[in-house]
């Protein structure tokens, strides 16, 4: 729907926004990932990170505990496990092993690579980010979100050393993708791969 003011045609406002047809496509497929419909995690649903299995049991108050291998969620009876406030829980048990994956996984292979490719950086730290899979400071602080641990390992590598290229390239244009696509074999290729992502779930 498109609403055009009184000092408007119709005419010329249509012609505006074909103008911008490219911008509101792009944002609306933005929009639409964003709406998309969150996993529901349930005890009839297996589900697991690289390294812990989600598990569910009855007990006498409502708690979660991540272990080696295991993600334990503890529920009262009568819980409403679907409810809104219970999923958030329940991804906030997910996300710890995430972060416990991400913490032994991406300093490791950001300093592999780095040696690999003769990149140097200050320091790697990991977070749960709502947006970017990564970023480089102006002193080459690298960070990298944890949900980076639920993509493929050539895609993780991916996005290390897109952030990797930011320690000599401080912006996204032709030398930095240059670089990126010499160190990576298939920049735009991979990067388009990444888009099908979000960093919710």
């Amino acid at each position: 729907m498109v609403t055009v003011p009184n000092s408007k045609s119709f005419k010329s406002a249509l012609a505006f926004v074909k103008t911008k047809k490219d911008w509101i496509l792009k944002n609306q497929i933005k929009l639409i990932k964003q709406l998309k419909p969150r996993h529901f995690f349930l005890p009839d649903q297996p589900f697991a990170t690289n390294e812990h299995k989600l598990t569910f049991e009855q007990s006498t108050q409502d708690s979660y505990v991540v272990e080696p291998g295991e993600i334990k969620i503890f529920y009262t009876a009568g819980t409403d496990l679907e409810s809104t406030g219970w999923q958030d829980f329940i991804r906030e048990a997910i996300d710890e092993a995430y972060r416990i994956e991400a913490k032994k996984v991406l300093p490791k292979r950001t300093y592999e690579l780095a040696k690999k490719h003769n990149f140097k950086y200050n320091k790697v730290s990991v977070r749960n980010a709502k947006t970017r899979w990564g970023s480089c400071s102006g002193i080459n602080n690298i960070s990298l979100n944890i949900q980076l641990m639920r993509l493929p390992i050539e895609l993780i590598d991916y996005i290390i050393l897109h952030e990797l290229c930011h320690t000599i390239e401080k912006n996204h244009g032709k030398k930095f993708w240059a670089l990126l696509d010499k160190v990576s074999g298939d920049a735009k290729g991979l990067d388009n791969e990444v888009k099908k992502y979000t960093t919710t779930y």
